[in-house]
């Protein structure tokens, strides 16, 4: 779940009530992390954009997270989208139509499902995206910086073991993310005639050549 407070599932990460909780795959500061990744290896972006997934009422809290940061950017932002390739594609494309703008690739089933076509129209527009998981920039995406979803998979572990033994779900803290990883496909920066700075080179997990 990426917002599950947003899409009111739950009353509050703290304490869900409910029969629900379980580990979120968003914390709300990878929105600041997220701008601040795309302008350090795309320094001329003027503008940006979040490409989100109509069919998600859970990014809502995402976008919020975006917009309470972005004045320190100082750039315009928009959030455009749709529910499958066609319309995600024609978003980017109405995007592209002005330069020097950069993309956000907010996580959510329909942008990954359509990651592709995604990938493809930011890359033939040459327009810098930053994506929410490993796999995009290892599929040929730019960059990305999120969780690693295997180790939420570890960590659940242990609440099913304390819910077998007793414990209420609703009593039980949604957790957030504890471990993060900054991926880089160097080939793809390059033919976009981006340099990658040292600051990203020396934190990324992975760099893709």
């Amino acid at each position: 779940m990426l917002d599950p407070v947003g899409a009111g599932f739950v009353e509050s990460l703290s304490r869900p009530g409910g029969n629900i909780t379980g580990f979120v795959s968003f914390e709300y500061t990878m929105a600041g992390k997220w701008l601040e990744t795309l302008k350090l290896i795309a320094p001329d972006i003027v503008r940006v954009a979040a490409i989100r997934d109509l069919a998600s009422p859970s990014e809502m809290g995402m976008l919020g997270a975006i917009q309470a940061v972005i004045p320190a950017f100082a750039m315009p932002f928009v959030a455009v989208g749709g529910r499958d390739a066609a319309d995600f594609e024609r978003s980017i494309e109405h995007f592209a139509r002005e330069p020097n703008g950069g993309l956000i690739i907010l996580p959510s089933p329909n942008t990954l499902v359509h990651r592709r076509a995604i990938m493809a129209t930011a890359a033939r527009h040459r327009i810098p995206a930053i994506y929410p998981y490993g796999f995009f920039p290892r599929e040929g995406g730019l960059l990305s910086y999120g969780i690693v979803p295997a180790d939420n998979f570890r960590r659940a572990a242990a609440y099913v073991d304390r819910i077998l033994k007793g414990a209420h779900p609703g009593e039980l803290p949604v957790q957030v993310p504890t471990k993060f990883e900054l991926v880089i496909n160097l080939k793809t920066a390059k033919s976009l005639g981006l340099e990658i700075p040292p600051k990203l080179l020396a934190t990324a997990d992975e760099l893709i050549e």
